[in-house]
């Protein structure tokens, strides 16, 4: 991740008027990490980011969105910038760059099954390689190489890698676009 990460947090933090302690206490962390993060001498795991996100009242995908200028086209290489580090092999790194109607995202290695996400809008999982498991409204979805999941705005979920090696893309569209029903249906 690029330091415009940390410039985009203390942006975001301060827009709600927010001191340093009082976003390092709502998230759970040290002070002097968070500067750290916001001054791009630390990177944040992906659950340190999403901490700070929930503690800013956003998230993750869109402060990492924010970090980036959008581009009308661009190529994003398998070999940049690796993403945020996860525990142990885990890893996110952003598929699409700056803040566009739609986020893409690969994880790869052992997903935090702790957390259940409900994004405004609607997404797909796709595993790309090895396999993992998907729940949503009450249901276990075991999901191998190939298949997607798709989840409708609003629908709790929360999904775990299988097996090592596994990759899964996410596709969402932005929780800050407004979608609208299909009058035609």
């Amino acid at each position: 991740m690029t330091p415009r990460l940390g410039d985009g947090i203390r942006r975001r933090r301060r827009a709600l008027d927010l001191t340093l302690a009082q976003v390092a206490r709502r998230a759970a962390l040290s002070v002097p990490f968070l500067s750290q993060v916001e001054n791009g001498r630390a990177r944040p795991s992906m659950r340190s980011l999403q901490s700070i996100a929930d503690a800013l009242g956003t998230t993750a995908v869109q402060l990492m969105a924010a970090a980036e200028e959008a581009r009308r086209v661009d190529v994003v290489r398998a070999d940049d910038d690796p993403g945020l580090a996860g525990t142990g092999e885990a890893r996110v790194r952003p598929l699409v760059r700056g803040h566009h109607a739609l986020h893409a995202l690969e994880f790869t290695g052992p997903h935090d099954t702790d957390r259940v996400f409900a994004h405004r809008n609607d997404e797909i999982l796709y595993v790309a390689d090895g396999s993992a498991e998907v729940r949503a409204e009450g249901v276990t979805h075991r999901l191998g190489r190939g298949d997607t999941l798709y989840v409708a705005g609003g629908v709790p979920h929360s999904w775990t890698a299988l097996e090592a090696g596994t990759r899964v893309l996410l596709v969402a569209v932005g929780d800050h676009v407004e979608v609208t029903a299909n009058p035609h249906r």
